[in-house]
């Protein structure tokens, strides 16, 4: 496939970037406002000989996309903040039992129905904290058509690599709007293949056992071993085990194969930090914003600058702390009450100079509406 470019909306920068990555089993139930990435597959994916799957609700959506991973496929499901509720038990034992998968979220306005067909970034910490539990997530975001692409096939590839689910947070007016995409040639991104165990048939295979890089080699379902697969804490034979010190180990495995990459797992822009006086934090839709006002005020010699999150969690809090450290004043800018607010003021030095410019009415965050809370900010001299 040559180079392509497409005027497209934001759900289906994502619809390519997932097909891009070898997506090849789709499930899911139609909700606003991500129902045309739904309507996209259900139309892209049998023409290439691959499986949509239209289910009952979003609790059958995601446990038909853990099975089919199990068998060795690419998988994805999409949703919206009500559906995605429903899938939290499912993505719990996702993450319990290492099945890689991805999860797109086009978050609305909540709790319950909200507002269904208007933006909103609420969803943050459910991505993180939606699962009961002890546990860790990997959840990516984007602000552009064409990060919305690469950060599909980011989502796929971190998925294979660390045995995970990974969710991708968009939100409505990323995934509704319309602009340029460049879909590049097969093989100018890096695309990360399943792991699979090379141990032979008939002989003894451990599913949980990690090589020295930290990796969990795969079999296929139902091909030539049997094996375990469970929600419960379980043994390197995928057994279930009461054991401290095995249930002790298992969660930490499950918390540090990604909490000790942060860093490493981290993905960021960044503009104008070198000699910012005042930075902006911001992530999605909000960050074209932000982005918007830092170019215009430092065309009047106002030293402004920005850190867009790609990678919301594991939260990037190193990162965060070099990149303000200069700053006098952090505004967060974000579409919610001040979900990353709260650890982006836990991560820099001086928390009580980090401040919040948002929204929470279901309307696209303006330039003006940053400009006004940066006016508050320089008026108390900081």
């Amino acid at each position: 496939m040559s180079e392509q470019i497409k005027f497209v909306q934001g759900n289906e920068a994502c619809v390519e970037g997932a097909l891009y990555a070898g997506l090849d089993f789709y499930a899911g139930y139609p909700i606003t406002p991500s129902t045309e990435i739904a309507e996209l597959l259900s139309d892209r994916l049998p023409r290439i000989g691959d499986k949509f799957i239209q289910m009952e609700d979003e609790i059958s959506s995601i446990c038909a996309i853990v099975g089919a991973s199990l068998t060795g496929h690419k998988v994805m499901t999409a949703t919206s903040g009500p559906g995605f509720s429903l899938m939290q038990e499912g993505l719990g034992y996702a993450i319990m039992a290492e099945i890689p998968c991805v999860i797109v979220n086009v978050m609305r306005g909540g709790p319950s129905t909200g507002i269904a067909t208007q933006t909103s970034q609420g969803d943050v910490n459910q991505a993180r904290w939606g699962v009961h539990g002890d546990h860790s997530i990997i959840a990516l975001t984007a602000s552009t058509h064409q990060d919305v692409f690469e950060m599909t096939v980011e989502a796929f590839n971190l998925a294979e690599t660390y045995r995970t689910p990974v969710i991708l947070l968009l939100d409505e007016t990323v995934g509704h709007m319309r602009e340029r995409l460049v879909i590049p040639e097969k093989g100018q991104l890096p695309l990360v293949d399943r792991l699979r165990t090379s141990v032979r048939e008939g002989v003894d295979y451990h599913p949980y056992l990690p090589r020295e890089d930290g990796r969990l080699p795969m079999s296929d379902f139902g091909s030539v071993h049997r094996y375990n697969v469970t929600g419960l804490y379980h043994d390197m034979w995928g057994f279930p085990s009461t054991d401290p010190r095995i249930v002790h180990g298992l969660l930490r495995h499950l918390m540090d194969k990604i909490e000790n990459r942060a860093t490493e797992l981290a993905r960021y822009k960044e503009y104008y930090l070198e000699d910012a006086e005042r930075v902006f934090i911001s992530y999605g839709s909000s960050a074209r914003s932000a982005l918007h006002v830092v170019k215009n005020r430092r065309r009047r010699g106002e030293k402004l600058g920005l850190l867009e999150l790609q990678t919301l969690w594991p939260f990037p809090s190193e990162i965060v702390r070099e990149k303000c450290s200069g700053a006098s004043a952090i505004i967060v800018v974000e579409m919610n009450v001040g979900q990353v607010l709260q650890s982006v003021k836990s991560a820099v030095e001086r928390p009580e100079n980090v401040f919040l410019a948002n929204r929470i009415d279901g309307v696209f965050i303006t330039p003006t509406d940053i400009i006004n809370i940066l006016r508050i900010v320089q008026g108390r001299g900081v």
